[in-house]
């Protein structure tokens, strides 16, 4: 299908072509590195010149602390600071200097610091200590300061300090990012003292739209993730299978386990019944999740509500997921970090399947006419050649035999997993960074690789990403400060398919056990059997090539205090390459049949696509402060633009298909090419106010403009509104504040706009208000040619515009016992008003279907609840956290006034994944039967049935009559026997984490599931299969005579008529979907800080760990619970053992 347009792009945008932007990210880069080499290089590097003649030694630090960024911390009473000394050099280092200076004594320099080191040995009238932290780690360069003197000192690198001081003083312990403590020496010599994490400092600050917000003041509903112990040392190639299970209402799937494939997001439930995706931004722009090294992020933030992602207008309509990357920090040394981990995986569990004898017993039993098999075969002589073979299997070499009237009988039992599988899969992650930063300059460079064999023998399932990032800012001066963030990804996948739609893993499910898969000799040539092994090691692979490079330009403008002003400039260039070689190959039929061919000709096609993507942001901050009430201002400006083109090209009969190509192919080349542009355009705002950090207000707003739709109707302004209230700050509350340490009430109210409307192939249509003509060459021929053809465009409506979406939200935050236990609970409402659905029905003379409309709404509601406790008893540290969510949809308004139900239909009153069906009565006994055959009066039957017998499956009759159970035409008005029996919607979806940390161990446990989930299976299990196909172990117990009590129906042989009738959608085969299942497990030790720094390390952390590892559900084995929405068991989740180390230098 392709669209005609007059129009390239609805709303224009800046017209710079790529040599152009490149040229200027260059200039920038040049820009900043000028700016950097200006200023001052690293403080280690720095050369002084001093001239000191007889001088303390604390008037030669004074100096050395002037001219350098240096700051010395030292024992007064350990060191002579009286001492006479004398200088005299010209650019020397830092080092050569306090050679000399410090000779008698010694010295240690940690980045900025020079800690004048003295004897540990306790003397008399000192008091000695230790500091750590809550894992027993010694905390390193610990302030511990003599309240009454003001005398101090700090830790050494064992967290060990001697500080002369009274016997009864208190003493002030401290360090950045942790609890300070005063303790009362009450005549002890020798004390430990154990720092705990200031976790409202740590977590004080949460990324939010266009800028940061405290966590106390946040008034909407904004979820921050805690990477640290989410990400972990977990061996994920992407940030969504870290995030996966972590925060409610964040929902996270996959379909498969093949290596490299995306993974869907959703927030909060369904909100347009026309599909989409929260909105991913990485540093403020949008990106591919999927290509970012998750080492590289340095925080993850959740916009759930309208209030709090309206700011991001026409793309936040399902939430918004904002990833901030690391970058360096001020005054630091280089520091370095390589984290590594390897993975060796193999299936959570694979299907089943019946045994050759079980199969052919199964068929006997299902009552084949004439004991004949579909292919002609006695099934009772197949018995009993595979009774003889399992007692004399040396009698039949290959496991077959031909009889004398050429059936074939195939008895050996044969593995096609195992076959086209190797042991186990591996993986592999690496990634390296180095980042700092002077007085005026941050850096960061960042390096990571992940590599994924998959578990199919040869390479041909395989994933591949190579990712580079660079961060660089520098302050120009006191009010500019200017930044560049490149980013780059690479990624190669390899996926093997076995023709057609099917994949190797569809062809494996559908093959019996008894399935010939070894070679086969005929008229002298060896030949490979038709097999899913066979399709792996001859066949070529679907390659798939993507690149991603991404260049973020920002500048920062400080003029007046308070003010901010910043602007940034994105350009992203995405590209994709799709390769599909079809190779022609022999191989054996599969009963024998004869050489066949893989296809009739060779093939190669080759898609090729670009995404040059621009965007400019432009907004300013203004925070003010007066008396109690805090001010803070946002307004600015966004833009955005996309451009993609695509071309197709298809050739058949490769010449060489060691090296397939268009150019070296005979066949008639066929050819497409599209493109496609899209722009948006908006000016946003935001207001917060705040009295004594109590009463807190926000107002968030857009006006955005979006070219997918008509011009009369691109624009419209999207509002929000959000309160809190932190009672705990109130007088009246006080009294609490032992035990209360936070409670914030919030509500809020906001709108915004969905401008996205999904093709069949589930991308967004960017013309959905241009009539579809479909271009093709039709059958009759004029002049020996066929005639080009246009089919008639479909109806569009010429006013149809945004579905607005709006959010109302409750909630509340509490933290109780010095932050340990921390609470979160959202209740919500969110209406979409205006869905895009087709309109009234049109007379059939139109000859089309309805134009699209605002015609539909949808609600949907839910809640939220977070728990987090984490304490310490001693050494041991231990943490537990829960989250659980759930939500339902229903539609409010749409036009279908018959009340039509079924797949893919909506109406008034229904709720989104609603099953209809029947309910299971029992299955037919011979006592329902005359001795004619015929039912019993008050017996009813399926209505259209042909005859039923014994073991079929009775349903139960609600409507008036007791002669037939119908479908009734399937509207609410005459559903027949038809009810609602279940809901495909999950609900109660939760999460659950613990960890517990001695004394640099720490491990940790993650586990997700479902509460309640109905489905309807319709994959290769669901089913005993009476003729072609596997038969699995879990679809043997059907209905016979002597077994009346089995759980699935009489079988039909050759698929006969009753078959579909035994198979309606109903309540006994109607699945359970709920699970649980344990997301990860990990060990970790980190090495002392004494040793790490012996061996010249920050740092050194080690770990083994297991992803996936077991799933409690209902499902049948091989059946895994992620797997459902693909509708078809496909390549298996894989369960994961993965080691790896983590070294900072």
């Amino acid at each position: 299908m392709k669209k005609i347009s007059t129009e390239r792009n609805a709303i224009s945008f800046l017209n710079i072509n790529s040599f152009r932007k490149m040229k200027l990210i260059l200039l920038f880069i040049g820009f900043c590195f000028f700016q950097l080499y200006a200023i001052n290089g690293y403080a280690q590097n720095t050369k002084i010149s001093l001239e000191l003649t007889h001088v303390k030694l604390s008037e030669a630090i004074k100096v050395i602390e002037e001219k350098t960024p240096f700051v010395f911390f030292l024992n007064n009473s350990e060191i002579d600071m009286n001492r006479q000394v004398s200088l005299n050099l010209k650019e020397a280092s830092i080092k050569e200097v306090l050679n000399q200076l410090l000779a008698p004594g010694s010295y240690r320099i940690e980045n900025y610091k020079i800690v004048l080191l003295a004897d540990k040995m306790p003397q008399e009238g000192k008091i000695t200590g230790k500091v750590i932290d809550e894992t027993g780690m010694p905390v390193i360069g610990a302030n511990v300061i003599d309240k009454k003197t003001n005398n101090g000192t700090i830790t050494d690198l064992n967290g060990q300090f001697i500080l002369d001081a009274p016997q009864d003083a208190t003493l002030t312990v401290s360090f950045i990012g942790y609890i300070s403590q005063d303790i009362h020496l009450k005549g002890q010599k020798d004390i430990t003292v154990t720092l705990k994490e200031d976790t409202q400092l740590l977590d004080e600050v949460v990324v939010v739209g266009f800028g940061t917000q405290k966590k106390v003041n946040l008034t909407g509903a904004v979820a921050s993730v805690n990477l640290s112990e989410t990400l972990g040392d977990r061996p994920v190639p992407n940030i969504a299978q870290a995030l996966q299970g972590t925060t409610p209402g964040l929902q996270i799937g996959s379909e498969t386990g093949t290596p490299g494939d995306a993974m869907s997001y959703n927030i909060r439930g369904t909100t347009s019944i026309n599909g989409g995706t929260p909105l991913v931004l990485v540093n403020n722009v949008p990106m591919d999740i999927n290509m970012i090294d998750p080492q590289e992020i340095e925080s993850v933030s959740i916009l759930k509500d309208a209030a709090s992602a309206a700011i991001y207008g026409a793309r936040a309509a399902f939430g918004v997921i904002l990833i901030t990357t690391k970058q360096g920090k001020k005054d630091s040394a280089p520091k370095f970090n390589y984290n590594n981990n390897i993975s060796f995986s193999k299936p959570l569990e694979l299907p089943q399947k019946a045994n050759p004898l079980e199969s052919v017993l199964a068929y006997k039993e299902m009552g084949w006419p004439n004991d004949t098999y579909v292919d002609g075969k006695n099934i009772t002589q197949w018995e009993g050649y595979i009774r003889d073979y399992q007692s004399n299997p040396g009698k039949y070499p290959n496991g077959y035999i031909f009889d004398e009237n050429g059936n074939l009988f195939l008895m050996k039992e044969r593995n096609m997993f195992d076959d086209m599988t190797d042991n186990f899969g591996f993986m592999q992650n690496h990634s390296m960074s180095v980042s700092g930063g002077s007085e005026k300059t941050v850096y960061r460079i960042g390096v990571g690789y992940t590599g994924e064999d998959g578990i199919l023998i040869t390479d041909k399932d395989s994933y591949d990403r190579l990712n580079l990032s660079t961060f660089m800012g520098v302050d120009v001066n006191s009010w500019l400060t200017t930044q560049l963030d490149l980013k780059y990804g690479n990624s190669k996948q390899k996926k093997v398919e076995a023709g057609g739609r099917n994949t190797v893993w569809v062809a494996a499910m559908n093959l019996p056990s008894y399935q010939n898969n070894e070679d086969y000799e005929e008229n002298g040539t060896v030949y490979p059997a038709e097999s899913p092994a066979t399709y792996i090691r001859y066949g070529d692979p679907r390659r798939i090539k993507r690149n991603d490079l991404r260049a973020l330009g920002r500048i920062i403008l400080s003029p007046l205090k308070g003010l901010k002003i910043t602007g940034e400039y994105t350009y992203n260039r995405t590209t994709e390459q799709n390769k599909f070689y079809k190779n022609k190959y022999q191989y054996i039929g599969m009963n024998f049949t004869g050489v066949l061919n893989s296809t009739e000709n060779s093939s190669y096609a080759v898609t090729s696509k670009y995404t040059d993507y621009n965007a400019v942001n432009l907004f300013a901050n203004y925070d003010m402060t007066f008396s109690k009430h805090d001010i803070s201002v946002m307004g600015g400006y966004n833009q955005e633009s996309s451009h993609t083109e695509s071309q197709y090209s298809y050739r058949t009969d490769v010449v060489v298909g060691s090296l397939p190509s268009l150019s070296l192919s005979t066949g008639t080349p066929i050819t497409n090419d599209a493109f496609e542009e899209f722009a948006i355009r908006g000016l946003f705002y935001r207001v917060n106010y705040s009295y004594a950090g109590k009463y807190l207000l926000e107002a968030n707003g857009r006006y955005d403009g979006t070219s997918r739709f008509p011009k009369n109707s691109r624009f419209g302004f999207f509002p929000s509104f959000s309160a809190g209230w932190r009672i705990s700050e109130e007088n009246f509350m006080k009294t609490t504040n032992e035990w209360l340490s936070n409670l914030k009430l919030r509500a809020s109210w906001g709108s915004i706009g969905n401008q996205v409307i999904l093709k069949s192939d589930n991308t967004p249509d960017n013309y959905p208000y241009i009539p579809d003509m479909n271009v093709y060459l039709s059958n009759w021929l004029v002049d020996g040619q066929k005639v080009t053809t246009l089919g008639a465009p479909a109806m569009v409506s010429s006013s149809f515009g945004w579905e607005k979406v709006y959010t109302l939200d409750f909630g509340f935050d509490l933290d109780l016992f010095n932050n340990k236990l921390n609470t979160t609970f959202d209740w919500y409402r969110r209406d979409t008003k205006g869905m895009l659905a087709p309109g009234m029905e049109l007379p059939g003379v139109v000859g089309a279907s309805a134009a699209k409309q605002n015609a539909a709404d949808l609600k949907t509601y839910g809640w939220e609840l977070k728990i987090n406790w984490h304490d310490r008893i001693g050494d041991v540290g231990y943490r537990v956290g829960f989250n659980l969510y759930d939500s339902q949809s229903e539609i409010t308004k749409y036009d279908n006034e018959a009340g039509l139900f079924g797949k893919d239909l909506y109406r008034k009153g229904m709720k989104l994944g609603e099953i209809w069906g029947y309910v299971t009565d029992r299955f037919y006994t011979t006592d329902d039967f005359n001795a004619d055959g015929t039912l019993k009066p008050g017996i009813p039957m399926f209505k259209g049935a042909g005859t039923v017998y014994p073991g079929d499956i009775l349903y139960k009759n609600f409507d008036d009559d007791t002669e037939f159970i119908f479908e009734g035409d399937n509207t609410i008005h005459n559903p027949g026997d038809q009810r609602i029996i279940g809901n495909n919607t999950p609900r109660y979806q939760y999460g659950i984490t613990a960890g517990v940390s001695y004394k640099g161990f720490d491990l940790s446990i993650f586990l997700r599931g479902v509460g309640k989930r109905d489905y309807w299976r319709t994959d290769q299990m669901a089913w005993p299969n009476g003729s072609w196909g596997s038969l699995f172990k879990e679809t043997l117990d059907f209905w016979t005579p002597d077994n009346p009590d089995a759980f699935y129906p009489r079988v039909y042989p050759q698929n006969e008529t009753n078959t579909k009738f035994n198979q309606k959608v109903q309540t006994k085969y109607l699945a359970n979907a709920a699970y649980l299942k344990i997301q990860n497990i990990t060990l970790s030790y980190s090495l002392p800080k004494n040793i790490c720094q012996k061996i010249y390390m920050d740092n050194i952390r080690v770990f083994v760990s297991g992803e996936n590892l077991h799933t409690w559900d209902h499902l049948p084995e091989g059946m895994e619970s992620d797997m459902l929405s693909k509708g078809a068991w496909e390549y298996p989740f894989m369960k994961k053992y993965s080691l790896g180390i983590n070294v900072t230098f």
